[in-house]
Protein backbone atom coordinates (compact mmCIF):
# COMPACT_ATOMS: atom_id res chain seq x y z
CA UNK A 1 0.00 0.00 0.00
CA UNK A 2 1.35 3.35 -1.02
CA UNK A 3 1.65 5.88 1.55
CA UNK A 4 0.00 9.29 0.70
CA UNK A 5 2.99 11.71 0.67
CA UNK A 6 2.22 14.69 2.95
CA UNK A 7 -0.19 18.15 1.81
CA UNK A 8 2.13 21.35 2.52
CA UNK A 9 -0.91 23.48 3.39
CA UNK A 10 1.63 26.57 3.92
CA UNK A 11 3.29 26.13 0.12
CA UNK A 12 -0.29 25.56 -1.36
CA UNK A 13 -1.04 28.86 0.76
CA UNK A 14 1.92 30.79 0.05
CA UNK A 15 1.43 29.53 -3.89
CA UNK A 16 -2.25 31.06 -3.55
CA UNK A 17 -1.20 34.29 -2.23
CA UNK A 18 1.51 34.73 -4.65
CA UNK A 19 -0.99 33.64 -7.68
CA UNK A 20 -3.37 36.58 -6.28
CA UNK A 21 -0.55 38.92 -5.32
CA UNK A 22 0.55 38.35 -9.30
CA UNK A 23 -3.15 38.67 -11.18
CA UNK A 24 -3.53 42.22 -8.78
CA UNK A 25 -0.19 43.28 -9.85
CA UNK A 26 -1.24 42.96 -13.33
CA UNK A 27 -4.48 44.20 -13.28
CA UNK A 28 -2.81 47.32 -11.89
CA UNK A 29 -0.20 48.01 -13.89
CA UNK A 30 -2.98 47.17 -17.19
CA UNK A 31 -5.20 49.89 -15.30
CA UNK A 32 -1.98 52.57 -15.20
CA UNK A 33 -0.69 51.60 -18.41
CA UNK A 34 -4.26 52.25 -20.06
CA UNK A 35 -4.97 55.71 -18.01
CA UNK A 36 -1.36 57.13 -19.11
CA UNK A 37 -2.54 56.40 -22.40
CA UNK A 38 -5.96 57.98 -22.34
CA UNK A 39 -4.00 60.93 -20.63
CA UNK A 40 -1.70 61.88 -23.48
CA UNK A 41 -4.08 61.22 -25.94
CA UNK A 42 -6.31 63.85 -24.14
CA UNK A 43 -3.17 66.15 -24.08
CA UNK A 44 -2.24 65.35 -28.15
CA UNK A 45 -6.00 66.10 -28.94
CA UNK A 46 -6.59 69.55 -26.65
CA UNK A 47 -3.07 70.73 -28.41
CA UNK A 48 -4.17 69.68 -31.91
CA UNK A 49 -7.47 71.70 -31.24
CA UNK A 50 -5.88 74.89 -29.47
CA UNK A 51 -3.65 75.85 -31.97
CA UNK A 52 -5.95 74.76 -34.55
CA UNK A 53 -6.89 78.31 -37.08
CA UNK A 54 -9.11 80.58 -35.25
CA UNK A 55 -12.78 79.83 -36.32
CA UNK A 56 -15.22 83.01 -36.47
CA UNK A 57 -18.78 81.38 -36.12
CA UNK A 58 -18.05 77.94 -34.13
CA UNK A 59 -20.73 74.88 -34.50
CA UNK A 60 -21.84 73.73 -31.32
CA UNK A 61 -23.53 70.21 -32.03
CA UNK A 62 -26.90 69.36 -30.67
CA UNK A 63 -26.58 65.66 -30.78
CA UNK A 64 -25.88 63.41 -27.62
CA UNK A 65 -23.61 61.49 -29.64
CA UNK A 66 -21.01 64.41 -29.46
CA UNK A 67 -21.49 64.71 -25.37
CA UNK A 68 -17.97 62.22 -24.85
CA UNK A 69 -15.79 64.40 -26.43
CA UNK A 70 -17.47 67.53 -25.40
CA UNK A 71 -17.05 66.46 -21.66
CA UNK A 72 -13.60 65.55 -22.59
CA UNK A 73 -12.93 68.94 -23.67
CA UNK A 74 -14.49 70.78 -20.98
CA UNK A 75 -12.63 68.33 -18.21
CA UNK A 76 -9.31 69.51 -19.60
CA UNK A 77 -10.39 73.73 -19.28
CA UNK A 78 -11.36 72.27 -15.57
CA UNK A 79 -8.36 70.44 -15.15
CA UNK A 80 -5.66 72.74 -16.68
CA UNK A 81 -7.47 76.07 -14.42
CA UNK A 82 -7.35 73.39 -11.58
CA UNK A 83 -3.26 72.97 -11.53
CA UNK A 84 -2.97 76.43 -12.09
CA UNK A 85 -5.27 77.39 -9.08
CA UNK A 86 -3.28 75.12 -6.96
CA UNK A 87 -0.09 76.44 -7.48
CA UNK A 88 -1.39 79.90 -6.97
CA UNK A 89 -2.65 78.96 -3.97
CA UNK A 90 0.16 77.18 -2.59
CA UNK A 91 2.51 80.36 -3.13
CA UNK A 92 0.05 82.98 -2.11
CA UNK A 93 -0.91 81.11 0.73
CA UNK A 94 3.11 80.66 2.27
CA UNK A 95 4.01 84.36 1.37
CA UNK A 96 0.61 85.53 3.30
CA UNK A 97 1.43 83.14 6.02
CA UNK A 98 5.31 83.66 6.54
CA UNK A 99 5.35 87.83 6.64
CA UNK A 100 3.18 89.34 9.01
CA UNK A 101 3.34 92.61 6.25
CA UNK A 102 2.73 91.07 3.25
CA UNK A 103 -0.17 89.35 5.06
CA UNK A 104 -1.41 92.83 5.84
CA UNK A 105 -1.75 93.40 1.80
CA UNK A 106 -2.46 89.58 0.15
CA UNK A 107 -4.93 88.82 2.53
CA UNK A 108 -7.19 91.90 1.86
CA UNK A 109 -6.20 92.01 -2.01
CA UNK A 110 -7.51 87.85 -2.13
CA UNK A 111 -10.53 89.50 -0.19
CA UNK A 112 -11.21 91.68 -3.02
CA UNK A 113 -10.60 89.91 -5.49
CA UNK A 114 -13.03 86.62 -4.26
CA UNK A 115 -15.76 89.22 -3.91
CA UNK A 116 -15.53 90.54 -7.36
CA UNK A 117 -17.68 89.01 -9.76
CA UNK A 118 -15.83 86.99 -12.23
CA UNK A 119 -18.27 87.16 -14.56
CA UNK A 120 -17.21 90.92 -15.03
CA UNK A 121 -13.58 90.05 -16.18
CA UNK A 122 -15.27 88.18 -19.18
CA UNK A 123 -15.33 90.19 -22.08
CA UNK A 124 -11.70 92.19 -21.31
CA UNK A 125 -10.24 88.89 -20.83
CA UNK A 126 -11.46 87.37 -23.59
CA UNK A 127 -10.67 90.33 -26.31
CA UNK A 128 -7.43 90.72 -24.58
CA UNK A 129 -6.54 86.65 -24.98
CA UNK A 130 -7.60 86.89 -28.64
CA UNK A 131 -6.14 89.69 -29.44
CA UNK A 132 -3.03 87.94 -28.59
CA UNK A 133 -3.62 84.85 -31.07
CA UNK A 134 -5.46 86.18 -33.49
CA UNK A 135 -5.04 83.81 -35.76
CA UNK A 136 -5.23 80.54 -33.34
CA UNK A 137 -7.99 78.71 -30.79
CA UNK A 138 -5.18 79.32 -28.31
CA UNK A 139 -6.31 82.58 -27.34
CA UNK A 140 -9.90 81.49 -26.70
CA UNK A 141 -9.12 78.45 -24.94
CA UNK A 142 -6.72 80.68 -22.63
CA UNK A 143 -9.41 82.60 -21.82
CA UNK A 144 -11.77 80.16 -20.76
CA UNK A 145 -8.94 78.40 -18.39
CA UNK A 146 -8.12 81.87 -16.80
CA UNK A 147 -11.79 83.21 -15.83
CA UNK A 148 -12.47 79.33 -14.66
CA UNK A 149 -8.79 80.31 -12.32
CA UNK A 150 -10.46 82.96 -11.07
CA UNK A 151 -13.23 81.42 -9.62
CA UNK A 152 -11.38 78.13 -8.21
CA UNK A 153 -7.90 79.92 -6.71
CA UNK A 154 -9.38 81.77 -3.58
CA UNK A 155 -10.85 79.83 -1.51
CA UNK A 156 -7.43 76.89 -1.87
CA UNK A 157 -5.46 79.81 -1.21
CA UNK A 158 -7.18 81.09 2.30
CA UNK A 159 -7.50 76.99 3.36
CA UNK A 160 -3.85 76.88 2.72
CA UNK A 161 -2.89 79.97 4.57
CA UNK A 162 -5.35 79.04 7.73
CA UNK A 163 -3.20 75.37 7.49
CA UNK A 164 0.18 76.94 8.04
CA UNK A 165 -1.00 79.19 10.87
CA UNK A 166 -2.31 76.24 12.57
CA UNK A 167 0.27 74.32 12.30
CA UNK A 168 1.21 72.92 16.39
CA UNK A 169 3.89 74.55 18.00
CA UNK A 170 5.94 71.20 18.19
CA UNK A 171 5.85 70.07 15.09
CA UNK A 172 7.87 73.72 14.48
CA UNK A 173 10.32 73.31 16.80
CA UNK A 174 11.12 70.08 15.53
CA UNK A 175 11.45 71.20 11.86
CA UNK A 176 14.27 73.89 13.80
CA UNK A 177 15.59 71.12 15.95
CA UNK A 178 16.50 68.93 13.03
CA UNK A 179 17.34 72.54 10.71
CA UNK A 180 15.24 71.62 8.36
CA UNK A 181 15.56 73.84 5.03
CA UNK A 182 12.94 75.99 3.89
CA UNK A 183 11.90 73.48 1.01
CA UNK A 184 12.03 70.44 3.40
CA UNK A 185 9.83 72.46 5.97
CA UNK A 186 7.41 72.91 3.35
CA UNK A 187 7.55 69.15 1.80
CA UNK A 188 7.69 67.40 5.30
CA UNK A 189 5.32 69.91 7.50
CA UNK A 190 3.57 72.38 5.80
CA UNK A 191 2.33 70.75 2.82
CA UNK A 192 1.28 67.26 4.73
CA UNK A 193 -0.44 69.21 7.29
CA UNK A 194 -2.64 71.01 4.86
CA UNK A 195 -3.47 68.40 2.53
CA UNK A 196 -6.40 67.25 4.17
CA UNK A 197 -8.08 71.16 4.12
CA UNK A 198 -6.76 71.31 0.10
CA UNK A 199 -8.20 68.08 -0.86
CA UNK A 200 -11.48 69.39 -0.01
CA UNK A 201 -11.20 73.05 -1.36
CA UNK A 202 -10.06 71.44 -4.10
CA UNK A 203 -13.55 69.68 -4.82
CA UNK A 204 -14.95 73.08 -4.23
CA UNK A 205 -13.33 74.33 -6.08
CA UNK A 206 -13.57 72.38 -9.10
CA UNK A 207 -17.49 71.62 -8.28
CA UNK A 208 -17.65 75.36 -8.54
CA UNK A 209 -15.87 75.86 -11.95
CA UNK A 210 -18.62 74.41 -13.70
CA UNK A 211 -20.21 77.35 -13.27
CA UNK A 212 -17.48 79.22 -14.97
CA UNK A 213 -16.97 76.98 -17.59
CA UNK A 214 -20.49 77.28 -18.60
CA UNK A 215 -19.93 81.19 -18.76
CA UNK A 216 -16.78 80.37 -20.68
CA UNK A 217 -17.99 78.60 -23.14
CA UNK A 218 -20.83 80.15 -24.48
CA UNK A 219 -19.71 83.51 -24.82
CA UNK A 220 -20.84 86.23 -27.49
CA UNK A 221 -19.87 89.78 -27.76
CA UNK A 222 -22.46 91.87 -30.23
CA UNK A 223 -21.90 90.17 -33.56
CA UNK A 224 -18.78 88.18 -32.53
CA UNK A 225 -19.02 84.57 -31.49
CA UNK A 226 -16.59 83.53 -28.82
CA UNK A 227 -18.28 79.83 -28.19
CA UNK A 228 -16.06 76.77 -27.59
CA UNK A 229 -17.75 73.37 -27.41
CA UNK A 230 -17.86 71.68 -24.20
CA UNK A 231 -21.19 70.91 -22.20
CA UNK A 232 -21.56 74.42 -20.89
CA UNK A 233 -22.14 74.95 -25.02
CA UNK A 234 -23.99 72.30 -25.10
CA UNK A 235 -26.37 72.97 -22.90
CA UNK A 236 -26.99 76.44 -23.66
CA UNK A 237 -27.83 75.49 -26.82
CA UNK A 238 -30.13 73.01 -25.67
CA UNK A 239 -31.68 75.28 -23.10
CA UNK A 240 -32.44 77.86 -25.89
CA UNK A 241 -33.87 75.69 -28.08
CA UNK A 242 -36.31 74.26 -25.55
CA UNK A 243 -34.62 70.79 -26.35
CA UNK A 244 -35.64 68.92 -22.77
CA UNK A 245 -33.87 66.22 -24.48
CA UNK A 246 -31.25 67.75 -25.02
CA UNK A 247 -30.87 69.33 -21.23
CA UNK A 248 -31.72 65.67 -19.57
CA UNK A 249 -29.11 64.38 -22.02
CA UNK A 250 -26.44 67.10 -21.23
CA UNK A 251 -26.90 67.01 -17.24
CA UNK A 252 -26.60 63.24 -17.19
CA UNK A 253 -23.63 63.43 -18.90
CA UNK A 254 -22.62 66.34 -16.38
CA UNK A 255 -23.23 64.11 -13.37
CA UNK A 256 -21.79 61.00 -14.73
CA UNK A 257 -18.18 63.06 -15.22
CA UNK A 258 -18.93 64.35 -11.63
CA UNK A 259 -19.22 61.05 -9.98
CA UNK A 260 -16.23 59.64 -11.98
CA UNK A 261 -14.31 62.56 -10.80
CA UNK A 262 -15.19 61.65 -7.56
CA UNK A 263 -14.06 58.01 -7.72
CA UNK A 264 -10.70 58.44 -9.73
CA UNK A 265 -9.49 61.69 -8.62
CA UNK A 266 -11.32 62.76 -5.16
CA UNK A 267 -12.06 59.63 -3.02
CA UNK A 268 -8.21 58.62 -3.66
CA UNK A 269 -7.06 61.57 -2.62
CA UNK A 270 -9.49 62.08 0.65
CA UNK A 271 -7.64 58.26 1.53
CA UNK A 272 -4.19 59.09 0.92
CA UNK A 273 -4.64 62.46 2.72
CA UNK A 274 -5.77 61.06 5.83
CA UNK A 275 -2.51 59.65 6.50
CA UNK A 276 -1.27 63.16 7.51
CA UNK A 277 -3.85 63.46 9.83
CA UNK A 278 -2.36 64.71 13.09
CA UNK A 279 -2.64 62.43 15.72
CA UNK A 280 -1.46 59.70 17.71
CA UNK A 281 -3.62 57.08 17.30
CA UNK A 282 -4.67 54.90 13.97
CA UNK A 283 -8.50 55.32 13.08
CA UNK A 284 -11.06 54.02 10.76
CA UNK A 285 -9.25 55.44 7.89
CA UNK A 286 -11.50 56.25 4.22
CA UNK A 287 -10.85 53.76 1.84
CA UNK A 288 -10.83 53.90 -2.03
CA UNK A 289 -10.26 51.00 -4.63
CA UNK A 290 -8.40 53.08 -6.90
CA UNK A 291 -5.53 54.16 -4.58
CA UNK A 292 -5.49 50.31 -3.61
CA UNK A 293 -4.90 49.51 -7.05
CA UNK A 294 -2.14 52.02 -7.61
CA UNK A 295 -0.30 51.08 -4.81
CA UNK A 296 -0.53 47.03 -6.37
CA UNK A 297 0.97 48.75 -9.51
CA UNK A 298 4.26 47.05 -10.15
CA UNK A 299 5.17 49.96 -12.80
CA UNK A 300 4.29 52.20 -10.24
CA UNK A 301 6.74 50.85 -7.58
CA UNK A 302 9.46 50.62 -9.75
CA UNK A 303 9.51 54.50 -10.96
CA UNK A 304 9.08 55.40 -7.84
CA UNK A 305 12.01 53.15 -6.90
CA UNK A 306 14.19 53.90 -9.74
CA UNK A 307 13.41 58.22 -10.52
CA UNK A 308 11.12 59.91 -8.17
CA UNK A 309 12.64 58.64 -4.87
CA UNK A 310 16.49 59.34 -6.22
CA UNK A 311 15.34 62.29 -7.27
CA UNK A 312 13.63 63.89 -4.47
CA UNK A 313 17.03 62.69 -2.40
CA UNK A 314 19.00 64.85 -4.20
CA UNK A 315 16.49 67.54 -4.18
CA UNK A 316 16.75 67.50 -0.49
CA UNK A 317 20.08 66.70 -0.33
CA UNK A 318 20.81 70.09 -2.57
CA UNK A 319 18.59 72.03 -0.50
CA UNK A 320 20.19 70.96 2.63
CA UNK A 321 23.96 72.04 1.39
CA UNK A 322 22.36 75.12 0.16
CA UNK A 323 20.95 76.10 3.56
CA UNK A 324 24.00 74.77 5.77
CA UNK A 325 25.96 76.89 3.39
CA UNK A 326 24.06 80.19 3.70
CA UNK A 327 23.93 79.90 7.89
CA UNK A 328 27.92 79.96 7.27
CA UNK A 329 28.98 82.73 4.97
CA UNK A 330 27.50 86.22 5.64
CA UNK A 331 25.19 87.41 3.50
CA UNK A 332 26.34 90.17 0.43
CA UNK A 333 23.46 90.36 -1.67
CA UNK A 334 20.94 92.13 0.56
CA UNK A 335 21.46 95.39 -1.06
CA UNK A 336 20.99 94.49 -4.15
CA UNK A 337 17.34 92.98 -2.93
CA UNK A 338 16.71 96.27 -1.73
CA UNK A 339 17.29 98.48 -4.34
CA UNK A 340 15.09 95.38 -6.26
CA UNK A 341 12.47 95.79 -4.02
CA UNK A 342 12.44 99.48 -3.96
CA UNK A 343 12.08 100.03 -8.08
CA UNK A 344 9.47 97.50 -8.32
CA UNK A 345 7.55 98.87 -5.20
CA UNK A 346 8.33 102.23 -7.05
CA UNK A 347 6.92 100.92 -10.45
CA UNK A 348 4.06 99.41 -8.72
CA UNK A 349 3.35 103.22 -7.06
CA UNK A 350 3.16 105.07 -10.12
CA UNK A 351 0.99 102.15 -11.48
CA UNK A 352 -1.22 102.56 -9.01
CA UNK A 353 -1.21 106.43 -8.63
CA UNK A 354 -2.24 106.49 -12.32
CA UNK A 355 -5.56 104.63 -12.13
CA UNK A 356 -6.13 106.21 -8.87
CA UNK A 357 -6.24 109.58 -10.77
CA UNK A 358 -8.41 108.03 -14.12
CA UNK A 359 -10.68 106.78 -10.92
CA UNK A 360 -11.15 109.87 -9.60
CA UNK A 361 -11.78 111.79 -12.74
CA UNK A 362 -14.40 109.38 -13.35
CA UNK A 363 -16.01 109.36 -10.06
CA UNK A 364 -15.86 113.82 -10.11
CA UNK A 365 -18.62 112.95 -12.27
CA UNK A 366 -21.47 111.64 -9.52
CA UNK A 367 -22.83 113.86 -7.20
CA UNK A 368 -23.37 113.15 -3.54
CA UNK A 369 -27.01 111.97 -3.99
CA UNK A 370 -25.64 109.00 -6.16
CA UNK A 371 -23.12 108.13 -3.34
CA UNK A 372 -25.79 108.46 -0.67
CA UNK A 373 -27.78 105.80 -2.77
CA UNK A 374 -24.78 103.95 -3.15
CA UNK A 375 -24.17 103.77 0.51
CA UNK A 376 -27.84 102.73 1.02
CA UNK A 377 -27.84 100.20 -1.14
CA UNK A 378 -24.32 98.50 0.33
CA UNK A 379 -26.09 98.29 3.64
CA UNK A 380 -29.05 96.39 2.29
CA UNK A 381 -26.38 93.55 0.46
CA UNK A 382 -24.22 94.12 3.33
CA UNK A 383 -27.57 92.88 5.66
CA UNK A 384 -28.41 89.91 2.94
CA UNK A 385 -24.79 88.71 2.43
CA UNK A 386 -24.42 88.03 7.00
CA UNK A 387 -28.24 86.74 6.67
CA UNK A 388 -26.85 84.10 4.15
CA UNK A 389 -24.15 83.36 6.20
CA UNK A 390 -26.09 82.43 9.20
CA UNK A 391 -28.50 80.46 7.44
CA UNK A 392 -25.81 78.62 5.60
CA UNK A 393 -24.07 77.92 8.70
CA UNK A 394 -27.11 76.77 10.87
CA UNK A 395 -27.21 73.34 8.55
CA UNK A 396 -23.98 72.92 7.29
CA UNK A 397 -22.00 72.85 10.70
CA UNK A 398 -24.50 69.71 11.71
CA UNK A 399 -24.47 67.98 8.90
CA UNK A 400 -20.92 69.03 8.02
CA UNK A 401 -19.77 67.37 10.99
CA UNK A 402 -22.11 64.57 11.01
CA UNK A 403 -19.77 63.77 7.27
CA UNK A 404 -16.68 64.29 7.94
CA UNK A 405 -16.68 62.00 11.38
CA UNK A 406 -18.82 59.42 9.61
CA UNK A 407 -16.59 57.40 7.09
CA UNK A 408 -19.24 55.22 6.17
CA UNK A 409 -21.43 58.62 5.82
CA UNK A 410 -19.11 59.91 3.93
CA UNK A 411 -19.08 57.48 1.48
CA UNK A 412 -22.31 57.71 0.69
CA UNK A 413 -22.70 61.44 1.08
CA UNK A 414 -19.41 62.79 -0.67
CA UNK A 415 -20.74 62.40 -4.34
CA UNK A 416 -23.82 63.44 -4.02
CA UNK A 417 -22.52 66.92 -2.04
CA UNK A 418 -20.44 67.12 -5.02
CA UNK A 419 -23.15 67.20 -7.83
CA UNK A 420 -25.41 69.30 -5.45
CA UNK A 421 -22.37 71.97 -5.63
CA UNK A 422 -21.40 70.93 -9.03
CA UNK A 423 -24.99 71.96 -10.90
CA UNK A 424 -24.78 75.85 -11.37
CA UNK A 425 -26.60 78.05 -9.37
CA UNK A 426 -27.85 80.01 -12.20
CA UNK A 427 -29.16 77.31 -13.69
CA UNK A 428 -31.77 76.19 -11.13
CA UNK A 429 -32.30 80.35 -10.39
CA UNK A 430 -35.06 80.40 -13.11
CA UNK A 431 -37.30 77.26 -11.54
CA UNK A 432 -36.70 79.00 -7.68
CA UNK A 433 -37.46 82.36 -9.34
CA UNK A 434 -40.73 80.82 -10.92
CA UNK A 435 -42.17 78.95 -7.73
CA UNK A 436 -41.32 81.53 -5.23
CA UNK A 437 -43.40 83.90 -7.15
CA UNK A 438 -46.36 81.65 -7.53
CA UNK A 439 -45.37 81.17 -3.67
CA UNK A 440 -45.94 84.44 -3.13
CA UNK A 441 -42.45 85.19 -1.66
CA UNK A 442 -41.44 87.51 -4.51
CA UNK A 443 -37.79 88.72 -5.43
CA UNK A 444 -36.67 89.44 -2.48
CA UNK A 445 -36.70 85.53 -1.13
CA UNK A 446 -35.43 84.74 -4.81
CA UNK A 447 -32.76 86.77 -4.08
CA UNK A 448 -31.94 85.46 -0.34
CA UNK A 449 -32.47 81.99 -2.27
CA UNK A 450 -29.91 82.72 -4.76
CA UNK A 451 -27.05 83.96 -2.29
CA UNK A 452 -27.57 81.18 -0.09
CA UNK A 453 -26.89 78.86 -2.76
CA UNK A 454 -23.63 80.56 -3.33
CA UNK A 455 -22.42 80.58 0.02
CA UNK A 456 -23.27 77.25 1.54
CA UNK A 457 -21.14 74.77 -0.39
CA UNK A 458 -17.72 76.75 0.82
CA UNK A 459 -18.95 76.41 4.45
CA UNK A 460 -19.71 72.36 4.00
CA UNK A 461 -16.50 71.45 2.40
CA UNK A 462 -14.40 73.11 5.14
CA UNK A 463 -16.66 72.04 7.70
CA UNK A 464 -16.15 68.47 6.13
CA UNK A 465 -12.66 68.51 5.75
CA UNK A 466 -11.91 70.32 9.47
CA UNK A 467 -14.43 67.14 10.79
CA UNK A 468 -12.35 64.69 9.11
CA UNK A 469 -9.09 66.05 10.33
CA UNK A 470 -9.93 65.72 14.47
CA UNK A 471 -7.87 63.23 15.59
CA UNK A 472 -8.68 60.03 16.71
CA UNK A 473 -7.24 60.09 20.33
CA UNK A 474 -8.93 63.03 21.16
CA UNK A 475 -12.18 61.64 20.42
CA UNK A 476 -10.91 58.50 22.33
CA UNK A 477 -10.43 61.06 25.14
CA UNK A 478 -13.81 62.69 25.26
CA UNK A 479 -15.35 59.03 25.21
CA UNK A 480 -13.36 58.37 28.33
CA UNK A 481 -14.64 61.20 30.10
CA UNK A 482 -17.92 60.45 28.82
CA UNK A 483 -18.33 64.09 27.37
CA UNK A 484 -22.06 64.37 26.82
CA UNK A 485 -23.73 65.63 23.16
CA UNK A 486 -23.11 69.72 24.26
CA UNK A 487 -19.95 68.88 26.11
CA UNK A 488 -18.84 67.02 22.90
CA UNK A 489 -19.47 70.17 20.57
CA UNK A 490 -18.25 72.92 23.00
CA UNK A 491 -14.96 71.03 24.03
CA UNK A 492 -14.00 69.25 20.97
CA UNK A 493 -15.91 69.62 17.83
CA UNK A 494 -16.16 73.42 17.57
CA UNK A 495 -12.37 74.32 19.06
CA UNK A 496 -11.35 71.25 16.16
CA UNK A 497 -12.89 72.40 13.07
CA UNK A 498 -13.10 76.28 14.24
CA UNK A 499 -10.10 76.87 11.87
CA UNK A 500 -11.85 75.03 8.99
CA UNK A 501 -14.87 77.41 9.82
CA UNK A 502 -13.21 80.74 9.45
CA UNK A 503 -11.64 79.56 6.55
CA UNK A 504 -15.26 78.41 5.22
CA UNK A 505 -17.50 81.44 5.94
CA UNK A 506 -14.81 83.81 4.86
CA UNK A 507 -15.03 82.24 1.13
CA UNK A 508 -18.50 82.08 1.92
CA UNK A 509 -18.77 85.46 2.41
CA UNK A 510 -16.57 86.52 -0.96
CA UNK A 511 -19.55 83.99 -2.94
CA UNK A 512 -22.17 85.30 -1.71
CA UNK A 513 -21.26 89.50 -2.76
CA UNK A 514 -20.08 87.70 -5.74
CA UNK A 515 -23.83 86.13 -6.04
CA UNK A 516 -25.33 89.32 -5.52
CA UNK A 517 -24.56 90.60 -9.07
CA UNK A 518 -26.95 88.02 -9.91
CA UNK A 519 -29.31 87.48 -7.22
CA UNK A 520 -30.41 91.16 -7.05
CA UNK A 521 -30.81 91.95 -10.87
CA UNK A 522 -32.32 88.89 -12.95
CA UNK A 523 -33.27 89.52 -16.52
CA UNK A 524 -36.41 87.09 -16.54
CA UNK A 525 -39.10 86.05 -19.06
CA UNK A 526 -38.09 89.17 -21.41
CA UNK A 527 -38.04 91.32 -17.89
CA UNK A 528 -35.83 92.69 -15.27
CA UNK A 529 -36.27 91.61 -11.97
CA UNK A 530 -34.18 93.09 -9.24
CA UNK A 531 -34.47 94.36 -5.49
CA UNK A 532 -32.41 97.48 -4.28
CA UNK A 533 -28.84 96.49 -3.10
CA UNK A 534 -25.36 97.26 -4.54
CA UNK A 535 -25.47 93.99 -6.47
CA UNK A 536 -28.45 95.59 -8.79
CA UNK A 537 -26.80 98.91 -9.06
CA UNK A 538 -23.60 97.26 -10.46
CA UNK A 539 -25.79 95.46 -12.34
CA UNK A 540 -27.51 97.98 -13.90
CA UNK A 541 -24.92 100.00 -14.30
CA UNK A 542 -22.86 97.46 -16.60
CA UNK A 543 -26.26 96.97 -18.68
CA UNK A 544 -26.53 100.68 -19.33
CA UNK A 545 -22.62 101.29 -19.89
CA UNK A 546 -22.87 103.70 -16.42
CA UNK A 547 -19.10 103.58 -15.76
CA UNK A 548 -19.06 106.38 -13.27
CA UNK A 549 -21.80 104.36 -11.27
CA UNK A 550 -20.28 100.49 -11.81
CA UNK A 551 -16.34 102.44 -10.82
CA UNK A 552 -18.15 103.49 -7.75
CA UNK A 553 -20.24 100.62 -6.65
CA UNK A 554 -17.08 97.75 -7.51
CA UNK A 555 -14.98 100.74 -4.83
CA UNK A 556 -17.68 100.79 -2.08
CA UNK A 557 -18.14 97.15 -2.53
CA UNK A 558 -13.69 96.77 -1.86
CA UNK A 559 -14.08 99.02 1.13
CA UNK A 560 -16.95 96.77 2.74
CA UNK A 561 -14.66 93.82 1.92
CA UNK A 562 -11.27 95.02 3.31
CA UNK A 563 -13.24 96.38 6.27
CA UNK A 564 -14.54 93.35 7.48
CA UNK A 565 -11.57 91.55 6.89
CA UNK A 566 -9.80 93.93 9.17
CA UNK A 567 -12.15 94.05 11.51
CA UNK A 568 -13.61 90.29 12.06
CA UNK A 569 -11.73 87.43 9.10
CA UNK A 570 -8.24 88.65 10.95
CA UNK A 571 -9.24 88.28 14.21
CA UNK A 572 -10.82 85.59 13.69
CA UNK A 573 -7.51 83.62 11.76
CA UNK A 574 -5.38 85.35 14.87
CA UNK A 575 -7.80 83.68 17.07
CA UNK A 576 -6.89 80.35 15.49
CA UNK A 577 -3.99 80.33 15.27
CA UNK A 578 -3.54 80.41 19.17
CA UNK A 579 -6.29 79.53 21.21
CA UNK A 580 -7.71 76.66 18.82
CA UNK A 581 -4.35 75.27 17.50
CA UNK A 582 -3.47 71.84 18.30
CA UNK A 583 -0.73 71.84 20.64
CA UNK A 584 0.84 69.57 23.11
Amino acid sequence: MKIAPPIHYEAILRAITERTRWKSSFVADVSVFAGVLAILYAIVVSGRIWFAPFTPVAHISSSPRALPLYAAYSLVRIAIAYVLSLLFALAYGFAAAKSERAARVLLPLLDILQSIPVLSFLPGVMLGMVALFPRRQLGLELGSVLLIFTGQAWNIAFSFYASLKAIPRELDEAARLYRFSAWQRFVELELPYGAIGLVWNSMMSVAGGWFFLMACEMFVLGDRDFRLPGLGSYLQVAAGAGDMRGILWGMAVMIAVIVLLDQFVWRPAIAWADKFKFESVEGAAPRSFVLTLLRQSGILAEVNRRAIRPMEERVMSAFARRWEERGERPRTDGAVKKWIARVMGTAVLAALGWLALRALAALARLGAGEFVSLARDAALTFLRVNAALVLGALWTVPVGVWIGTSPRVARLAQPLVQIAASIPATALFPVLLLLLIRAGGGMESAAMALMLLGTQWYILFNVIAGAMAIPTDLKEAASVFQFHRGERWRRLILPAIFPYLVTGMLTASGGAWNASIVAEYFHFQGKALSVRGLGASISRATDSGNLPVLLAATLVMSVIVVTVNRVLWQRLYRLSATRYKLDA
